[in-house]
């Protein structure tokens, strides 16, 4: 995961990724022209939709109540998540890390879905039994997608609640409240709050076959490159999409920035929901701005021509 100016977005997907450009040769032109608003005009190309991507990021999760630890107010204790949230910080100190992951994953087992991510939901299983797909791609690591009921989903961040071990790299879910018995009452996000300095035989640790390797959130920090396989498989949706939704993303994460401009540049109508227009705004076909959980409802319902089943 990657945090860089927009301007680099042409090079970004080669040197993180991987991920080829849109099938234009002389690679990605955006269209600087100002996105329409006009809902009736956003209806008329999902009802002609047969393959939609939705691309997601922390807006869509933040009516929630997830903290999403980015621009000014968002520290845990005295660190931004990108301070935190990397190899070189888990290797100087895998206790402050784990306190840090253990406090959001604790708050992420109070959260429910909001009205956005359950129309998304409800969008992908009425439309399946119309022959139509809908595929999710997030980079939310809180699993509200999934406990909202999307099925077609890919987590490119990772989750929460699965660890990697750092010696086997075995991957497992765990829901475990606390995650270990030592992290219990810990990871409170206040300035104030020392450090619990908890050995490092103490943390998690792996169970698989005795290896009991210190393990870590299966989560892409900063710095990191994500999933290969997963990328070509996000790929290939974006490829055949003929409509993009993009949720609550800031476009300034890569290599997921990239995303909806590379699916814009081919000509394919692009939707995004927002609080405030981003960098990459200009280049889609329509911008909806307001709360992702009251924009996005009426976007996604039901449309006249839809067959009732």
């Amino acid at each position: 995961m990657i945090l860089l100016p927009f301007h680099t977005r042409r090079l970004v997907n080669h040197v993180y990724c991987g991920l080829k450009p849109a099938s234009q040769k002389k690679g990605i032109t955006l269209e600087m022209t100002r996105p329409s608003s006009n809902l009736a005009d956003f209806r008329e190309a999902f009802a002609k939709a047969k393959h939609i991507a939705v691309i997601t990021g922390a807006g869509v999760s933040a009516e929630s109540g997830v903290p999403t630890f980015r621009g000014a107010g968002g520290y845990w204790r005295k660190w931004q998540a990108q301070h935190l949230a990397t190899p070189e910080a888990f290797a100087r100190n895998p206790s402050r890390v784990w306190e840090f992951y253990h406090y959001r994953r604790e708050v992420m087992l109070t959260k429910n879905p909001n009205p956005a991510h359950v129309a998304i939901a409800e969008c992908e299983s009425r439309l399946s039994k119309q022959g139509r797909k809908v595929v999710v791609i997030t980079q939310n690591i809180d699993e509200l997608h999934r406990k909202a009921g999307s099925r077609n989903l890919f987590e490119i961040h990772g989750s929460l609640f699965k660890t990697r071990c750092t010696s086997c790299g075995s991957v497992k879910e765990n829901y475990s409240s606390p995650i270990c018995p030592d992290l219990a009452g810990k990871g409170a996000p206040e300035p104030d709050v020392a450090d619990a300095k908890i050995p490092v035989e103490k943390l998690p640790r792996c169970e698989e076959n005795g290896c009991n390797g210190l393990l870590r959130p299966n989560v892409v920090w900063f710095g990191e490159t994500l999933d290969s396989n997963v990328l070509g498989e996000v790929e290939k949706e974006l490829e055949i999409c003929d409509l993009c939704v993009v949720v609550g993303t800031s476009s300034v994460v890569y290599p997921a920035a990239m995303f909806a401009p590379q699916v814009a540049a081919r000509g394919v109508p692009v939707a995004e929901f927002n609080m405030e227009n981003t960098p990459a705004t200009t280049s889609f076909a329509f911008h909806f701005q307001g709360p992702c959980g009251t924009t996005l409802p009426p976007a996604l319902a039901r449309h006249e021509t839809e067959l009732i089943s």
